[in-house]
């Protein structure tokens, strides 16, 4: 099912020309809707984002700024002023950024502009966690136990959060997406999260406000969506399951809930279009409840997210309703063309969010080219992304790349379409969920719809997987076309010789240089040789990296783990590329061990980096810095030890590891060799590449 197959109702197009301040996957979903409605689309971009496929699509588009999203995406100044210029009538703000922002709207009507969205009441109730709360309990809308009290500072917080009992959620009022959302569970759990929540929604949403929340154990997340015209119609399109979450994010959501009977679905899709009216919304729009597992007919308020929802395609594929078409519509003044008698959810359809993240080291994000982009195909799946083969994908914005869709007839079928497209799915050169993807659709408890937010939190860490002997097998090959490539004509016999095989072992040998991406073989794995020397492979239905190394750089890590005596080690990098938030110690304080050192924020995620040992910290940034991807931050120099016996063992291991005719070592910030690392070698005496996994 695609676009061009929702039901569109008869009618002109509302606007001749509209401009849409978004980027990525987005950004291109509204410029689809948009072009076959006839509709000229006008994008805007940033530096960073000057060669990206909603720019190629739109008719036309206008640069706003550099790459910071505060200067770009997040300026309304330069919003409005590029709409006025390029003629548009009418603003869409996509969901992020400034899509909820109060004074994004006003200015765009300041200007003579339509803002795709709803009226000034509905952003500034809704947009307030607070304030909404208060807002729809007194409407008759049963509301989560809690705190909603802008006035109260941290300690103030701590005191109230006795008459709500733990655990507790901590939430920033202003924000949405779950970012800066913290779980405590007793006293000291909250001392520590206020602050951080504070911070993340100070730099996430300009407004530190916190509000607390009972947090209900086993709770399922359902949404309804909603549609509302300026002529008093409200309608609901049924229920969103979106109770897979990590860390308050949605990873995978559906349509409709297995949970949700058709009695429950029409008490709270009631409850959400009085949550809708009690505002004059306008336009679409979300509102979340927490579902007690245990007691289904139960339902609370969470918050109204008063624009489009990033799940909103499962909804598209189930109702057949355009829901971008219907923004448009609504915001020219046009009257719903829906009514909820007709309204029909058909078959089932789930989503999985595909982000640039490495989960097996913590989900943290992952940037660097993309060297190839092959979105998968099938009956009933259908791929929203913002990507393309070639893009740079950098720190500055959401990690989220793509999203996968698919629909069946029912949910097991849905599930099955889904599966086999992550399966297909091929994104080489920066780290993807993908894999995790798989692995979470293939839970048994996923699987039966036995679904709750803290399921994935349950589960085991992601752990990173060996590469396959068809992921060695195909980077071998590529080193080994290349070497031909370079030779030339005059190759020696050696070089021309194509008997490579997967053995451990192997001489002293130089990596082969980068070269040009091998072209795509839908038949057996792709690989393609990155900027910096990996190889990347996608092979057994997953994306695997592959770095060579020579027996020097083997060695060296041996010897640095083989001197620290099986001790941490003491230099502390930055995990992702990104800014220094907070510097929570002073250079040459004493800490203990995972004491948190500072901490770094990139793509609307803050990450504490912690001392692996007691010592004397030394500090080698400062707030404010921008740092790169395992750039050295700080040390934590080591009490000394009575009694310690010094260098001898590293001799020792040194000399054992020059002697040893193999030595395959992990990634360099692995702090060691790595004793089930991979290598793939020649047998031939003039020395071969050796590789390891990243």
């Amino acid at each position: 099912m695609t676009d061009q197959q929702l039901r569109r109702p008869a009618g002109l197009r509302p606007f001749d020309r509209v401009l849409v301040a978004n980027r990525g996957e987005i950004a291109v979903r509204v410029i689809r809707t948009l072009q076959r409605l006839g509709i000229d689309a006008v994008a805007v971009y940033s530096d960073a984002d000057r060669d990206a496929p909603h720019v190629a699509l739109a008719d036309r588009a206008v640069r706003i700024g550099p790459a910071p999203a505060a200067d770009s995406y997040l300026d309304p100044e330069r919003l409005v002023r590029a709409a006025v210029e390029s003629g548009a009538e009418a603003v869409h703000p996509g969901y992020g950024f400034l899509s909820e922002h109060a004074g994004f709207a006003r200015a765009c009507a300041d200007a003579g502009l339509v803002f795709i969205g709803p009226g000034e009441r509905a952003l500034d109730v809704m947009g307030d966690k607070i304030r909404a709360k208060q807002h729809v309990a007194a409407n008759g809308v049963p509301v989560v136990p809690g705190v909603a009290d802008p006035s109260l500072d941290d300690d103030a917080l701590l005191d109230a959060a006795e008459s709500v009992g733990y655990p507790i959620l901590v939430k920033p009022s202003a924000g949405g997406g779950g970012k800066g959302m913290q779980l405590a569970r007793d006293r000291r759990e909250l001392a520590e999260a206020l602050p951080a929540a504070r911070r993340v929604a100070a730099a996430a949403f300009g407004d530190d406000t916190l509000l607390l929340e009972r947090f209900i154990e086993r709770p399922r997340h359902i949404e309804v969506q909603v549609l509302a015209d300026a002529h008093g119609a409200v309608v609901h399109l049924g229920e969103r399951e979106c109770s897979l979450q990590r860390r308050h994010q949605k990873v995978i959501e559906e349509a409709p809930s297995v949970l949700i009977d058709e009695r429950t679905r029409e008490r709270i899709g009631r409850a959400a279009c009085e949550a809708a009216r009690s505002v004059d919304y306008r336009g679409a729009g979300t509102v979340e409840f927490l579902v007690s597992d245990a007691a289904p007919g139960e339902f609370f308020f969470i918050e109204m997210n008063t624009r489009l929802q990033v799940e909103h395609p499962v909804t598209e594929l189930v109702t057949g309703v355009d829901l971008v078409e219907q923004q448009l519509r609504i915001a020219a003044g046009e009257p719903l063309a829906l009514e909820q008698a007709g309204l029909r959810l058909d078959g089932h359809a789930i989503e999985a969010r595909l982000y640039a993240e490495r989960p097996a080291d913590g989900f943290l994000p992952s940037t660097g080219p993309v060297l190839a982009w092959h979105p998968p195909t099938g009956d009933g799946v259908r791929v929203d992304a913002g990507l393309r083969t070639g893009q740079e994908i950098t720190a500055h914005y959401d990690p989220m790349l793509a999203k996968l869709v698919a629909w069946g007839p029912d949910r097991p079928t849905a599930l099955a379409r889904l599966r086999a497209a992550i399966d297909e799915a091929v994104v080489l050169g920066v780290e993807t969920n993908l894999e995790y993807l798989a692995a979470l659709l293939d839970d048994p408890e996923v699987r039966a719809g036995r679904l709750h937010t803290g399921l994935i939190d349950e589960r085991p860490a992601p752990a990173a997987a060996p590469p396959s002997p068809a992921a060695l097998a195909a980077a071998v090959e590529l080193a080994e076309s290349e070497a031909l490539a370079d030779a030339g004509p005059d190759a020696h016999a050696w070089q021309r010789e194509r008997g490579w095989r997967i053995a451990r072992g192997g001489r002293d040998a130089a990596a082969p240089a980068p070269g040009p991406a091998a072209a795509p073989d839908t038949a057996g794995p792709l690989a393609v040789r990155a900027p910096d020397g990996a190889v990347w492979v996608h092979a057994d239905g997953r994306a695997q990296r592959i770095v060579p190394t020579d027996r020097r750089a083997a060695l060296e890590l041996r010897l640095a783990a083989a001197e620290r005596g099986g001790a941490a080690d003491p230099v502390l990098r930055a995990p992702m590329p990104g800014t220094v938030t907070s510097v929570l110690v002073t250079d040459g304080d004493a800490v203990d061990a995972g004491a948190p050192i500072l901490a770094i924020e990139a793509m609307k995620m803050e990450h504490r980096v912690t001392a692996p040992l007691a010592g004397v910290v030394r500090l080698s940034v400062e707030l404010g810095a921008q740092v790169s991807r395992d750039q050295l931050v700080a040390r934590v120099e080591p009490h000394e030890e009575p009694g310690h016996d010094g260098p001898e063992a590293a001799v020792s291991e040194a000399s054992d590891a020059k002697a040893s005719d193999s030595a395959a070592s992990g990634p360099a910030d692995s702090g060691g060799a790595d004793p089930t690392a991979q290598t793939a070698t020649t047998t031939d005496e003039q020395g071969a590449p050796q590789w390891t996994t990243s």
